[in-house]
């Protein structure tokens, strides 16, 4: 007791802990400054891509990093396959809309149907090949599927010979924040594929902060 009294003084004297009453002790607010710091210097690229390159080397197949930016997705990271035969080769830095990406539909997702219909509203549903979603009501339908999944895919609705599957990256406040996804030629992409995707961004979901309970509503 005396040496943890001796060390709970010197806490108290640096703001880590507060003396509530005598014997009685919390978390001090010095505390709450250096979390709020070390969440400012968290880099997602940094901590994403160790997770990113072990599922490149199991899948063998591109993998991708992406955030949204207003209605688009755009993609961060990528680690390509080297597989020959037809290639994934988007770049970093390009963008799509959220509708034809299996990222993107998780973002429209976590925004609820009238914001989906806000989207198409705003935007339309730009067509990029035949099976591009050209409804709202497809849409919602398309999403319902995800949210009983957990992961979502783009079915050539980008890129004609090019399929995806995606799932989402949380922060420490339960908002998504990124996408992790893998694409590959639609006769080489494994649909079963989904569970794994979404374990890795689980993975990197907790190595930013995310705890089990804490997604946004």
């Amino acid at each position: 007791p005396s040496t943890a009294h001796r060390i709970l003084n010197v806490l108290v004297e640096y703001r880590m802990v507060d003396r509530v009453e005598p014997g009685t002790y919390r978390l001090g607010i010095r505390l709450l400054e250096l979390g709020n710091l070390a969440k400012t210097r968290i880099d997602l690229r940094q901590e994403a891509l160790p997770y990113m390159q072990r599922l490149h080397d199991e899948l063998e197949e591109t993998v991708n990093l992406s955030v949204r930016q207003d209605d688009e997705m755009v993609y961060v990271e990528r680690l390509t396959s080297d597989r020959s035969a037809m290639r994934v080769a988007h770049l970093i830095g390009a963008r799509a809309p959220l509708h034809v990406t299996a990222v993107g539909k998780l973002f429209l997702l976590g925004d609820g149907e009238d914001s989906v219909r806000e989207y198409v509203a705003r935007n339309g549903l730009a067509v990029y090949t035949r099976n591009t979603i050209r409804d709202t009501e497809s849409l919602c339908r398309e999403l319902e599927k995800v949210r009983r999944v957990g992961y979502a895919f783009d079915n050539e609705e980008a890129e004609k010979g090019v399929s995806c599957v995606g799932a989402g990256i949380y922060d420490d406040e339960g908002r998504l924040v990124a996408g992790l996804s893998v694409s590959a030629p639609s006769n080489r992409l494994d649909r079963s594929w989904g569970p794994r995707v979404k374990e890795v961004a689980e993975t990197i979901s907790r190595a930013i902060g995310f705890r089990a309970g804490a997604r946004a509503a």
